[in-house]
């Protein structure tokens, strides 16, 4: 290998090496010192509340049970299906013991050595586990009919009546549980996702800030409704310190923020005028700053009527400010529109004012070139021609 050549792949090498460093430099910014410098949310990414009760009255917790359907119904699976599970199988143990405490009342077991004209109160009970038997038999109407009540005792049949009525109330109960757990319209809230930053940039003249949310199903939500909520401590006039002050932040799309057409992804904008809270916010400023965007969109769901509500939240360094989003739909020759998920949460940077209060001020500059302005303090003087002017 010649000088040249040589040289090449030195420069080569080092020009690897500089990039291997650097990328790893930057991996290890965002993996290590980037978690600790993490800001605290109150609304995670996929729509769960960041947020604990504490020093709650033992009177207060006690509602809980009083509302026992809403809270069966937030329990987490495992503990739901540790309710389920166990709530059959205590009341056809509970029930057994019943059935076996009647049987051995009326000496019908096998220890008791019963004469040949006995007529038990429930026939071919033994022991405890033909006890079980015919409870669970009997609560879950199974009905093999080879143990059976007899006219020998009311107990028995008051028993048998109280233990179907009630095996009834549990099976409605939990199975209706199960079904409302399984049918809660939270989960056709995973299929509404929305991009992973929220970008600054002009639309239509105006500097906005844009969020893209879009359906991963064909069924659509119907009367959809879109909104945002700002999140940021404040003081009051007062002294008082609020801290999760909450601003309505209005989101739009080009017809509106209500009954939206939610079959193709859709890219919401909040306009940053003077009402804004972000007017003041320059691109310099935001990742200072210390707010919380949380978005929200009510819909009902097209094929079981229930409502849902999903919600995401941006934090000031998920703001993208000089970006818009990249498109993603698209028409194919043969007339279908084609859905790039590819470029759903993809950016590209564009020109934008650096803050919304140069953008308003150069807007009122144009507009006062445009128009001519009288000045009451301008007086026009005739001067005489003197002689040394003449010809």
């Amino acid at each position: 290998m010649d000088t040249s050549g040589r040289n090449m792949l030195r420069m080569l090498i080092r020009v690897l090496t500089e990039r291997m460093f650097k990328y790893l430099r930057k991996w290890f910014v965002a993996h290590f010192l980037g978690h600790s410098r993490q800001r605290a949310r109150l609304v995670s990414k996929d729509g769960r509340c960041n947020i604990e009760f504490g020093n709650v009255e033992a009177q207060s917790r006690f509602i809980f049970f009083v509302d026992i359907w809403t809270t069966v119904l937030d329990l987490k699976w495992r503990y739901k299906m540790t309710i389920f599970i166990s709530t059959f199988l205590g009341s056809w143990f509970f029930f057994g013991l019943l059935w076996y405490a009647v049987a051995y009342i009326h000496k019908d077991l096998p220890e008791f050595h019963p004469s040949v004209n006995h007529t038990p109160c429930v026939e071919n009970i033994n022991g405890l586990t033909s006890a079980f038997l015919f409870s669970l038999e009997t609560q879950v109407t199974i009905g093999y009919g080879f143990r059976c009540v007899t006219e020998q005792c009311g107990t028995a049949i008051f028993l048998l009546i109280f233990q179907s009525i009630l095996g009834v109330i549990i099976n409605s109960f939990m199975c209706g549980a199960i079904l409302a757990k399984i049918s809660r319209p939270k989960k056709r809230a995973k299929t509404i996702t929305f991009s992973k930053n929220a970008v600054i940039s002009k639309r239509g003249g105006k500097l906005c800030l844009l969020i893209r949310v879009v359906n991963l199903r064909k069924s659509l939500l119907i009367g959809s409704h879109i909104y945002g909520k700002l999140l940021r401590t404040t003081v009051t006039p007062e002294g008082e310190t609020i801290i999760l002050d909450q601003i309505n932040i209005n989101f739009v799309v080009d017809a509106g923020n209500e009954n939206l057409f939610f079959i193709s992804p859709l890219t919401i904008y909040h306009v940053i005028d003077q009402n804004s809270p972000f007017f003041h916010m320059a691109a310099e400023t935001l990742p200072q700053q210390d707010f919380e965007l949380v978005v929200f969109l009510d819909g009902t769901v097209e094929s079981t009527s229930a409502t849902c509500q999903v919600r995401t939240s941006y934090v000031p360094e998920e703001v993208l400010w000089g970006y818009r989003f990249a498109p993603m739909v698209s028409k194919t020759k043969e007339g279908k529109y084609r859905v790039d998920f590819h470029n759903f949460s993809k950016t590209v940077e564009v020109e934008t004012p650096h803050c919304a209060l140069c953008l308003y001020n150069e807007k009122d500059a144009r507009a006062r070139m445009k128009r001519g302005y009288d000045n009451p303090n301008f007086n026009l003087s005739e001067v005489n021609e003197t002689d040394d002017t003449k010809m």
